[in-house]
C-alpha cells in the first residue's frame, strides 16, 4: 500500500476582515533601508496582534513572514494657529521580515506605473 502524504499546512483565505489588520505600507527611509535586507512596514490596524500581521501576509501576499515587530507610535500633540491645542492619531506599525527568497515590491514607483 501507498501510503498518501498529507500536507500540514493550511492555504489562507483572504477573507474581508484580513484587508483590514494591512491599513498601508509606510514609505520612509528606515523603511526603505530595511526592504534591503527583505524587511517590509506597514501600519495596522489598532487591535491587529502579531499572528493577525502573519495570517493577513500569508492571505493578501503568499508570504509567510519570518519575524514581525509592532510598535505603537502616540499621535504628537500640535497648536493651531497658536490658540488650540490638539493630538495626531496614534499609529500601530509592524516591521515584517521576509524569507530570503521572498520579494516584495511596495515602492511608490512600482505603484505609479
Amino acid at each position: 500500500m501507498a501510503e498518501k502524504k498529507v500536507s500540514s499546512e493550511k492555504k489562507i483565505v483572504a477573507t474581508a476582515g484580513v484587508y483590514d489588520i494591512l491599513v498601508r505600507p509606510v514609505v520612509s527611509e528606515k523603511s526603505a533601508k530595511l526592504s534591503e535586507s527583505n524587511g517590509v512596514v506597514f501600519e495596522v490596524a489598532m487591535s491587529a496582534t502579531k499572528a493577525d500581521v502573519v495570517r493577513a501576509m500569508q492571505a493578501i501576499y503568499g508570504i509567510k513572514p519570518t519575524k514581525v515587530n509592532i510598535v505603537i507610535t502616540k499621535g504628537k500633540v500640535k497648536s493651531f494657529r497658536g490658540r488650540s491645542k490638539g493630538t495626531q492619531r496614534d499609529v500601530k506599525k509592524a516591521y515584517v521580515s521576509l524569507p530570503k527568497d521572498a520579494t516584495l515590491d511596495l515602492s511608490v514607483e512600482s505603484q505609479s506605473k
